[in-house]
């Protein structure tokens, strides 16, 4: 799994006179194969050393993204895999584009290196464990918190130019920060009007096929039908149930593997030992400043594992359990009523503590923990496809959404779940922790929310 470079590139001998610019641009390439896109071609960008970026990327994002790989051996990809495969996806969506469109759009060589390089840095400012350290553990441990990945993306891609005294042009760079010229250029790796973006469409093939479980979801026939009106990416009318599929893809990814009960179970035994070291190693503190932040990676769990501190003895220990397997014990989840979504408040261990009965183990909030996991296809409670615009065919010069009425019946009415998980961190706890949330279910819907009873084996389990 993975991709690795090779330097020394062989193609057959072209005459000087009709040598193509795209064999010119393999020619001066350095090679990466990828096993999902195949091979990748990071080209010479007039104005920027790639070669000094790929290798801070190496350096920096060489990481698992998250924690689905210690339950899902296969989806052992990292941050550095992905980011070379939106980095080609948007080199590939660009070109269509140019070549529909291009004369009337005005998209020139700079546009296309500018989008490839966005796609190629655009998550540097991801931190430990991706989405892990920035929506669990920091919102605990810096009051008010409104830090994001994206924002220190930013940050980085000057650090990385002021660091390395990487010779390239400034409007570049400002291009793949952000301007209002072109909205459209940005719309291809991170967009968010609608959430249609190379980006997913990365993370959906790559997720598939590594956790074996296939991709139906064409993402190069929804390419075809791209054209920009208004400066607005819209897709062919048509293709309606293509774009469904896309969300659809991508929220069952994270019905059954990236929200897995043992992934979450992992998840929250991390953010408990980043939680309990965070004084002493002063993780957090790094959040602000570049040259400190792209030193934090995964391997902070390695420091914590292997340092002798016993001011990190709370740490190692579950770090300790996550490797034997001693996981924090899923007791039992519920999805949350449809007609309670709207004001559904997340559920928290005191909650759960708080609904237990007189009588056996007293449980403390330090024994609960709760994931609530909402699964939507992009928009909230919103239909995806409303805020997506089409048209009618290649000459229209229209573009509209479709609304629920118009499309599909067998497409689903409502457009996100919420499911609560309650786990006990110490497997005696189980039977008391599944009774105490049972009593929550009936207390706050008057009904048992959840599907099957906790088994009275694992109950009973010590």
């Amino acid at each position: 799994m993975g991709a690795f470079f090779n330097e020394e590139l062989s193609f057959p001998p072209v005459h000087a006179n009709f040598a193509s610019s795209q064999e010119q641009l393999i020619r001066f390439s350095k090679n990466v194969h990828d096993n999902v896109h195949g091979n990748i071609y990071l080209d010479p960008v007039r104005y920027v050393t790639l070669n000094n970026l790929v290798s801070y990327l190496g350096k920096k994002k060489r990481e698992a993204i998250g924690v689905t790989h210690l339950v899902y051996p296969g989806a052992v990809h990292s941050r550095f895999e992905h980011s070379l495969g939106v980095y080609w996806l948007a080199g590939a969506a660009i070109q269509k584009l140019k070549q529909n469109q291009g004369l009337e759009l005005g998209i020139d060589n700079f546009d296309i290196q500018t989008v490839k390089l966005a796609g190629l840095l655009h998550d540097v400012g991801h931190g430990p464990f991706s989405h892990l350290f920035e929506r669990e553990f920091l919102p605990r441990v810096v009051s008010g918190c409104k830090w994001s990945h994206e924002q220190m993306s930013l940050k980085m891609v000057d650090h990385i130019v002021d660091e390395h005294h990487i010779d390239v042009d400034f409007e570049m760079i400002k291009k793949v920060k952000g301007t209002r010229e072109k909205h459209f250029l940005y719309d291809i790796v991170a967009n968010g009007r609608n959430g249609i973006d190379v980006d997913k469409f990365d993370y959906i093939v790559r997720d598939s096929r590594a956790c074996g479980l296939g991709c139906n979801f064409e993402f190069q026939r929804l390419m075809e039908t791209m054209r920009v009106l208004d400066d607005e990416i819209c897709y062919r009318a048509k293709e309606y149930l293509t774009v469904h599929k896309l969300f659809y893809t991508r929220a069952d990814l994270y019905r059954t593997i990236y929200t897995h009960p043992k992934v979450k179970a992992i998840e929250l035994m991390v953010v408990d030992a980043l939680l309990k070291a965070n004084d002493f190693l002063e993780i957090s503190s790094s959040i602000e400043d570049p040259s400190d932040y792209w030193k934090l990676d995964d391997s902070i769990i390695k420091t914590i594992e292997i340092a002798p501190n016993q001011e990190l003895k709370e740490s190692r220990d579950l770090i300790l359990r996550i490797r034997r397997r001693n996981l924090y014990q899923f007791c039992n989840e519920y999805t949350v009523p449809k007609e309670n979504l709207e004001h559904f408040k997340d559920v928290t261990p005191q909650d759960i503590v708080c609904s237990q009965k007189n009588g056996g183990a007293i449980l403390k909030e330090e024994d609960v923990a709760v994931s609530n996991v909402r699964i939507d296809l992009a928009r909230g409670r919103h239909n995806p496809l409303e805020s997506i615009n089409f048209f009618k065919d290649y000459e229209s010069k229209e573009k509209f959404p479709i609304p629920d009425n118009r499309i599909s019946h067998l497409l689903p009415a409502c457009y996100q779940d919420m499911i609560v998980r309650v786990y006990s961190k110490k497997p005696e706890l189980v039977g008391a922790i599944s009774e105490a949330f049972e009593n929550f279910q009936l207390k706050t819907y008057g009904i048992k929310a959840q599907v099957h009873e906790t088994p009275e084996k694992k109950k009973r389990r010590l």
